[in-house]
């Protein structure tokens, strides 16, 4: 029979732990984001939409990213930028959750522009300086026919990033997990 010593049996013991929470793990993703994920997303401002699949199952997808870019752009300065594909992964769950897979989400703000922040930061004390919209990191959004507190609450749950909650709009960012509003 062969003896193993403390640090193996230690080892051993954390891998039996982690091997049982693996099937629980997997389930809830399965549940929350599915293997494909695609976005209807259509801007307040400029009335364009795109819907396009932006991850695969196994990478995100360039094309799609680039169509959801084009559409949270500064359109006051027609600039793009490549937004963080977590926003897109929030939006789909947020959109799941709410059991709206067909409800196109309405963008009010994505990528901001340095020039365009500092201009809406002289009309509004509520615009940050260092705002996330500059880096690609925030959007601002709403589902129409969805009321407010429910999109809000879905933000909520999944307690990661910033969540603000606005009269007429929902704010989520990939920054550290805080809330407002």
């Amino acid at each position: 029979m062969a003896s193993i010593n403390r640090r193996q049996f230690l080892a051993l013991g954390g891998l039996t732990a982690a091997s049982t929470l693996l099937p629980n793990l997997a389930h809830a993703t399965k549940t929350v984001v599915p293997s494909n994920r695609i976005l209807t997303l259509s801007s307040v401002h400029t009335g364009e939409s795109a819907s396009c699949e932006y991850f695969n199952g196994s990478q995100y997808v360039r094309k799609g990213l680039l169509e959801l870019n084009h559409i949270c752009r500064d359109f006051r300065q027609d600039q793009a930028t490549m937004m963080d594909a977590r926003l897109y992964d929030k939006l789909n769950a947020i959109r799941l959750k709410l059991k709206v897979e067909d409800a196109p989400i309405k963008i009010i703000s994505g990528y901001r522009s340095p020039a365009t922040n500092k201009m809406l930061r002289s009309k509004s004390s509520k615009v940050a300086k260092k705002s996330f919209h500059m880096t690609g990191q925030a959007i601002d959004f709403f589902i129409e026919g969805v009321p407010m507190k429910d999109v809000h609450q879905a933000a909520m749950s999944l307690r990661s990033g910033g969540v603000g909650r606005y009269r007429d709009f929902i704010h989520i960012d990939t920054g550290p997990t805080r809330a407002w509003g």
